[in-house]
């Protein structure tokens, strides 16, 4: 049975909303005349990410970890709708942080499609990664596609293995008790507020470039990602739930202009007029032993386009300036 929404104002439920890319969807799903909760618990996320609407009469903001049981059921239970994004993000933090991160995404997940399933079969949006697919360099990579994961012993795999129980749990949910999900993975998703503190490599070098510190690229440079600027998703993002066909379906949302690492580190110096060195790093001493990167990462979007209209539009030096505008904004390099 396929759930029908109506294009009308809902209450809806952000998890980590605090976030980067879910303060984004707070502010679209408040100017579209939706009524708004948001969970964060704080570890990633950031309040100063919802200045621009904490104050707003239809947002309610809790803070609160998904795994709270008690708070998450009154909350689901008067929601019509819920974008579960709160997860354990960035490579640093997974790797610093590998029993809390398999916890939040796996038991947060889990507790989501459970009193989703249980209140009223509420549809659930499912916030996934690009890193599923782990080293798989196929390009581009389609949703069906196989994973090709490394060693236990290698702490960012367990990063990919969760985020596929967490898309595996939504599957199985929506098979079993028809459940309506879908499932988003994302590729690189850049833009203001995201932070470099905990892997993201496009603030990160935007940050040492206007610093005039060493712009830090690990390995050899010749990895290739691609980038997509946060305001192309969000209007796909809010369209998802209004069409049957994505239910029970996962879909690739990204740029797929790629561009090598060390490429990069010179379009970020070249656009912020920066004094940096290009330094490079081992992957050993800006991680951990044994780290395991994959060369290249580009998604196949032709599904997201043709049933969603998804299309990237902006490019990346755009996306650089944008960024670079936001951190002067912060009082971070010169205006």
């Amino acid at each position: 049975m396929t759930k029908k929404l109506k294009r009308k104002p809902l209450h809806i439920l952000v998890t980590g909303g605090a976030g980067f890319i879910g303060s984004h969807l707070v502010e679209k799903l408040l100017a579209e005349g939706n009524k708004v909760s948001a969970i964060d618990d704080f570890s990633t996320g950031r309040l100063e990410n919802l200045n621009a609407v904490i104050k707003h009469p239809r947002f309610y903001l809790i803070t609160e970890s998904v795994l709270h049981w008690e708070t998450m059921k009154k909350l689901i239970k008067k929601s019509d709708l819920i974008y579960h994004l709160a997860a354990s993000v960035g490579v640093k933090y997974v790797i610093d942080n590998p029993l809390r991160s398999m916890e939040i995404n796996i038991k947060g997940t889990e507790t989501v499609l459970e009193l989703a399933n249980q209140l009223g079969n509420k549809m659930v949006i499912l916030a996934s990664t690009s890193e599923v697919y782990g080293k798989n360099d196929k390009v581009p990579l389609r949703e069906d596609d196989d994973r090709v994961l490394g060693s236990t012993y290698i702490s960012r795999w367990g990063y990919s293995d969760s985020k596929a129980i967490d898309e595996l749990l939504a599957l199985a949910y929506h098979r079993e008790k028809k459940l309506p999900v879908i499932i988003t993975r994302f590729f690189n998703i850049c833009g203001p507020r995201q932070v470099g503190e905990y892997g993201m490599v496009l603030p990160r070098f935007v940050k040492q470039a206007l610093t005039n510190q060493p712009i830090t690229v690990y390995g050899t440079g010749d990895q290739s990602r691609c980038f997509c600027y946060v305001g192309d998703l969000m209007d796909t993002l809010v369209r998802l739930p209004f069409i049957p066909e994505t239910q029970g379906e996962v879909f690739n949302i990204g740029n797929n202009k790629e561009i090598k690492v060390k490429n990069l580190a010179k379009l970020v110096k070249k656009i912020s007029n920066s004094s940096s060195k290009i330094q490079y790093i081992s992957y050993e001493k800006a991680y951990a032993k044994g780290f395991e990167d994959m060369q290249r990462r580009v998604p196949d979007i032709s599904k997201i386009q043709r049933i969603a209209g998804f299309q990237p539009k902006l490019n990346l030096p755009e996306l650089i300036k944008i960024v670079i505008g936001y951190y002067q904004k912060q009082g971070i390099g010169q205006m």
